[in-house]
């Protein structure tokens, strides 16, 4: 298990995610979101706007997520 934080993902807060998989991490962190996207949580709903104008350019997107999963592999486990 390897574990990274919503900011680490480009979020707004310290909560803690843990998987085998940078998918399986990305899934949870995608949850998140969603919970705070109901919720109107002001600083999520601002991480949610930059990720989204990244998704206007699918090369950034892809550079990305290409990027935090380079970072996910290069952690120690816990």
């Amino acid at each position: 298990m390897k574990t990274m934080t919503c900011k680490q993902l480009g979020g707004a807060c310290d909560k803690a995610f843990q998987a085998s998989t940078f998918e399986e991490l990305a899934k949870l962190s995608k949850q998140h979101g969603m919970e705070m996207f109901q919720k109107q949580d002001p600083e999520h709903l601002e991480a949610m706007k930059r990720v989204m104008q990244m998704m206007q350019q699918p090369q950034a997107m892809e550079d990305w997520f290409a990027d935090k999963k380079k970072e996910f592999e290069a952690l120690a486990e816990d």
